[in-house]
């Protein structure tokens, strides 16, 4: 540390992706000097960790970085990677952020002057306050047992798994069913191969309902707008996996049981491995209904905003359960039954190892108020419900951001012991 040089900038933002670019939007706008550090490229995520099918779950209109709304032809449509791609580097552009790529942060550490260091790989900064936008999808979550599984049979992880000639031949196991695990499932089995589910806890929602897509009737009635701090249980609220749909194919909703009615063989969740001895929990038939009352939720939900505004709209459908498990699989032996790789959905956790200021949690998640640490000079972005819905998505991380800067910009103000340069 001691050879590296030494820089300062009143801000450092560490992440490169929407939510640390959409920060340094608006700490360009108001002058105020920084430096992005991103450890890959910009937008690597977008770039490299998603399959080649990928496409958003949600409309394009509900991309609303700051000064770079969605401006295509099809603002009900769900663009497909690449184009994702695109929309965020015309982003980019439109400002050019002071990025640096290839650049890891290795330390982050408060100082007795009120000051921050921040060592990344190749110097050593000082700053009055840090952003740290580096998202929820650090690491993956892999069962333990995992690492018993027979090494014969090929173990995939989800930000591995590009397109269906990746996975060998022989039956994939995919296990977890957010929106990652249907839309891979999804993927196989419109590739014809063969391809099975273990079912998690995961919720489902409808994607066409009474005339209009379900997330435009939920922005309407204002449901992406209620913040974490009033949701009914907000720990639970901000631990939920996300509602499974697909904007594949100009969109639709995903019911596991029609799969299931046309052959997908289903699971409950895995418990457990013992070499190619695969063993499930008996609750398919439990996180199917659990899925169900979720999607009936929101339908609930906008039949009452419907009936409550007395709107012309089309007749509320009919619900059915088109399939039941006949019986609760609990075990298979994958060579017996032709399993020859499982596809690991199971999500992903931040990972804050490199950051050794106490502002995280007993679940080693960021303690804030919309992102604002109760650490000084520390302040998070881009993470799922930092404050409302949209916080970890398209529709609200520009918001998270402006809040986050005014703030900073604030205290920059009013410090009189500030000594970086700041113009305002």
């Amino acid at each position: 540390m001691k050879d590296k040089r030494q820089e300062f900038a009143s801000v450092v933002v560490v992440g490169g992706g929407q939510a640390g670019l959409s920060a340094s939007y608006y700490l360009s706008k108001s002058g105020i000097d920084h430096v992005v550090l991103e450890r890959s490229e910009r937008f690597h995520a977008w770039k490299k960790d998603r399959w080649d099918s990928f496409c958003l779950v949600t409309p394009n209109w509900q991309c609303r970085l700051p000064g770079w709304e969605y401006g295509g032809k099809d603002p009900n449509g769900f663009m497909p990677r690449d184009e994702i791609v695109d929309y965020l580097e015309g982003f980019a552009k439109s400002f050019n952020p002071p990025i640096r790529e290839g650049i890891t942060v290795q330390r982050v550490e408060a100082r007795a002057d009120g000051k921050i260091e921040i060592e990344s790989s190749d110097r050593l900064w000082i700053s009055s306050s840090v952003i740290l936008a580096t998202g929820s999808y650090d690491r993956q979550i892999k069962p333990d047992f995992a690492s018993k599984l027979d090494p014969r049979i090929t173990q995939i992880s989800s930000k591995a798994y590009k397109r269906p000639s990746d996975v060998p031949k022989g039956i994939c196991l995919v296990v977890g069913t957010g929106q990652s695990g249907v839309q891979m499932m999804e993927d196989l089995w419109l590739a014809d191969r063969e391809v099975s589910l273990s079912v998690g806890a995961a919720p489902r929602s409808p994607r066409i309902y009474r005339g209009r897509d379900a997330t435009d009737w939920l922005y309407e009635i204002g449901e992406y707008a209620v913040p974490i701090d009033k949701q009914p249980n907000p720990e639970a609220t901000e631990a939920k996996t996300n509602h499974y749909l697909s904007g594949r194919d100009g969109g639709h909703e995903i019911d596991l049981r029609e799969y299931a009615s046309n052959g997908l063989q289903l699971y409950g969740t895995v418990r457990d491995i013992e070499g190619s001895d695969i063993y499930f929990s008996p609750n398919l038939e439990e996180n199917l209904d659990r899925a169900d009352e979720s999607y009936l939720r929101i339908c609930s939900m906008i039949d009452n905003y419907i009936a409550d505004l007395k709107l012309n709209v089309p007749e509320k459908p009919t619900f059915e359960k088109l399939w039941r498990p006949p019986k609760e699989i609990t075990h298979v032996n994958a060579f017996d039954s032709g399993i020859t790789s499982i596809l690991w959905c199971t999500g992903f956790v931040a990972d804050y190892s490199w950051l050794n200021i106490d502002c995280l949690d007993s679940r080693g998640r960021p303690r804030h108020n919309r992102g604002i640490s109760e650490a000084q000079g520390v302040y998070f972005l881009g993470l799922n419900w930092l404050h409302t819905w949209g916080s970890g998505r398209f529709l609200s991380v520009a918001e998270d951001a402006e809040h986050v800067v005014e703030n900073i910009k604030m205290k920059l103000k009013d410090s009189s012991t500030n000594s970086l340069p700041i113009s305002v």
